[in-house]
């Protein structure tokens, strides 16, 4: 004879102990993350910025003033861009000073 269980039924012994361990576990890996790979994220995400800047640039300079390649490839482009006009155009064109990109890196401390 089994006996039925419903879905709300208690969990077993150790059901507690495998859910507090998930969150240990969750826990240690998010340290972990911020310990070693936090930096290399934030990395990696300046240099995409700078990337898509350029690239943005040198394919849709004209709109700024900087005639760079030839209307047609811009064209071409054009479709995949169009998002990230708006914002490009705002972050290139607002005022800036020189240091404004390595304001807040610690560089070892």
């Amino acid at each position: 004879m089994t006996i039925p269980t419903s879905p709300k039924a208690p969990l077993p012994l150790g059901g507690g102990l495998a859910r507090n361990f998930g969150t240990w576990g969750r826990a240690v890996r998010n340290f972990l993350y911020g310990m070693l790979g936090y930096e290399l994220a934030q990395h990696a995400l300046e240099m995409r910025a700078s990337v898509e800047a350029l690239f943005m640039l040198a394919t849709f300079g004209d709109m700024i003033g900087v005639p760079v390649l030839p209307p047609y490839y811009n064209l071409r482009l054009l479709p995949f861009a169009v998002p990230h006009i708006a914002t490009w155009k705002r972050r290139v064109l607002r005022e800036h000073e020189f240091t404004d990109q390595h304001d807040y890196h610690l560089h070892g401390l």
